[in-house]
C-alpha cells in the first residue's frame, strides 16, 4: 500500500458523477471547479439541480444520458445494489473503454461483482471509496483509496485530485477490493467512536456529570481525542443537522462491516452494538441527522435531553 507518484494528465475530462448526495455532490463542484465537463444524475433530480446553478454542471434526467461520452464515470451512492441497477440503466451510453470509478462503500463481496460487471461493460474498474465527510468533501481534501490496473491510472489521477489531498494506492486488481476492505478497516474505527461519543453523553446526563468535567478529565492526554470533541460538539450544541455522514449510511456501512467479519470469521462485538444503535436511531427518525445522533438511541424516546 503506497502514495501514488503516478503522473497526471492535466488535460479537461468528461466526468459522468451518478449520486449527488452529501458526498457525490461536493465530488461533482469540486471536479467541475477544477475544468473538468461534469454530468450529474441523482435519482431524485432536485437534490442535483443545484449544482447546475452554482457550478455549471450538466444535469441528466437519466444514467444513460449522464454517461454518453465520458472519459471517466464515478459512482458515489448507497450501496452495491444501487450500483448494479444504476450501471445497468447507464449501459446504452457507456463508452467502451472509459474508466469506471467506484466510490460507493459497496462491501467485500458487492465490490468483486461490480468488477466484473465493469468488464461485463467494456469498463477500467477503479475500487476507490473515500474517507472523510461532508467538510473535507467539499474542500476537495478526502483521502482516496483506491485500485486499478497502473497502465490506466493517468486516466483517473486528475479525477482523484480534484476530489482529494492525497490517493492511496492499495492494488491493481480493483475487483480484487483491497481499497473497499481498508476502507471498512477504518470505518469500523469511526462508528465505534461515533458510538462510543454517544454512549459517554448519555451516561453522563443519566449520572448528572457534567460533560464539560469529563473533557477537563482527559485534555491534553492520550484519551483526548479531536474526533470525541468534535462529534460531542454536534450533539450537545444541537448541530446535527445538516449531517457530514447521516444516521442511515453509518447504519449501512456497520453492517458491511459486522458482514464481513462474519464471513471471516472475526467476531466484531462492537461494530454489531453499533449497528444497532445506528438501526434504533433511524427507526427514532434520526436517519437523515449526522451520526452522532446514535447518542438518541440510549434513550426511550427519540427526544432524550441532551
Amino acid at each position: 500500500m503506497t502514495d501514488t507518484d503516478t503522473e497526471t494528465d492535466t488535460s479537461a475530462l468528461t466526468v459522468a458523477v451518478l449520486g449527488t448526495g452529501i458526498m457525490g455532490a461536493a465530488m461533482a463542484r469540486n471536479l467541475a471547479r477544477s475544468g473538468h465537463t461534469v454530468r450529474a444524475w441523482n435519482r431524485t433530480r432536485a437534490k442535483a439541480e443545484p449544482l447546475a446553478a452554482e457550478n455549471g454542471v450538466q444535469v441528466s434526467d437519466t444514467p444513460a444520458d449522464a454517461v454518453r461520452g465520458a472519459d471517466v464515470v464515478l459512482t458515489m451512492l448507497y450501496d452495491g445494489h444501487a450500483v448494479r441497477e444504476v450501471l445497468r440503466d447507464a449501459a446504452p451510453g457507456l463508452r467502451p473503454g472509459a474508466a469506471w470509478v467506484q466510490s460507493t462503500t459497496a462491501g467485500v463481496d458487492a465490490i468483486g461483482e461490480l468488477g466484473a460487471l465493469g468488464a461485463e461493460l467494456g469498463l477500467v474498474f477503479f475500487d476507490a471509496p473515500v474517507l472523510g465527510t461532508r467538510q473535507p468533501a467539499e474542500a476537495g481534501q478526502l483521502l482516496v483509496l483506491a485500485a486499478g490496473p497502473v497502465e490506466h491510472r493517468a486516466a483517473v489521477v486528475p479525477v482523484f485530485d480534484a476530489v482529494g489531498a492525497r490517493t492511496v494506492w492499495t492494488g491493481e486488481d480493483g475487483g480484487a477490493g483491497s481499497a473497499t476492505r481498508l476502507k471498512l478497516v477504518a470505518n469500523s474505527w469511526v462508528l465505534a467512536a461515533t458510538s462510543a461519543t454517544g454512549e459517554v453523553l448519555a451516561l453522563a446526563q443519566a449520572l448528572g456529570v457534567d460533560p464539560q468535567s469529563f473533557f477537563d478529565a482527559i485534555e491534553g492526554g492520550p484519551l483526548d481525542m479531536g474526533y470525541l470533541r468534535a462529534k460531542a460538539g454536534l450533539i450537545l450544541g444541537d448541530k446535527l443537522t445538516p449531517a457530514s455522514f447521516a444516521v442511515s449510511t453509518a447504519a449501512k456501512d456497520a453492517r458491511l462491516i459486522v458482514e464481513a467479519g462474519e464471513r471471516h470469521g472475526v467476531r466484531l462485538d462492537v461494530a454489531a452494538a453499533s449497528a444497532e444503535r445506528f438501526r434504533r436511531a433511524e427507526e427514532q427518525g434520526h436517519g437523515d441527522e449526522d451520526m452522532a445522533a446514535a447518542y438518541f438511541a440510549s434513550f426511550e424516546e427519540k427526544e432524550g435531553e441532551k
